[in-house]
């Protein structure tokens, strides 16, 4: 298994971003600032993740996917576990946003993330169609935080 990160041309794993954040658009708004690794298994690409610098002591994923083939064998674990890692010694906070879904809550509290905000109604105010995960539409962005150091 090897990780590697991605500094130029990063639209050529639009795929396997769409399958977190399916609004093109809103991936345009973080992709290019954003830091961006891919998790190489086997010889293929089985999982990505984006994330940005947001102040002095936090770092944000932005964006973190695995091929639906690919999902339930940790590699988004062990991309989250390289980024904690990697960071830790210039960040104090990792954190990450996403839909209030019964898929996606429970990976990260697994991951050692704390619930640590909400932003009543983003997915309704920033997409352009309603956003479904698990038959769920989603409404507010959860923010979820986990200490570095």
């Amino acid at each position: 298994m090897e990780i590697k990160e991605i500094k130029s041309n990063k639209k050529q794993y639009i795929d396997l971003l769409l399958l977190a954040d399916e609004q093109e658009s809103m991936i345009d708004r973080y992709l290019e600032r954003g830091i961006m690794y891919i998790l190489i298994d086997k010889g293929k690409v089985r999982s990505e993740c984006v994330i940005t610098v947001e102040n002095g002591n936090t770092v944000e994923i932005k964006n973190i996917a695995t091929y639906p083939k690919d999902q339930g064998k940790g590699y988004a674990k062990h991309l989250i576990n390289f980024i904690a890692k990697k960071y830790q010694n210039k960040y104090q906070i990792l954190q990450v946003g996403t839909g209030d879904s019964p898929l996606t809550i429970p990976f990260y509290e697994k991951c050692g993330f704390k619930r640590s905000g909400k932003i009543k109604d983003f997915f309704v105010k920033n997409y352009d169609h309603p956003i479904f995960e698990a038959g769920h539409q989603l409404l507010d962005m959860i923010y979820l935080s986990k200490r570095l150091n």
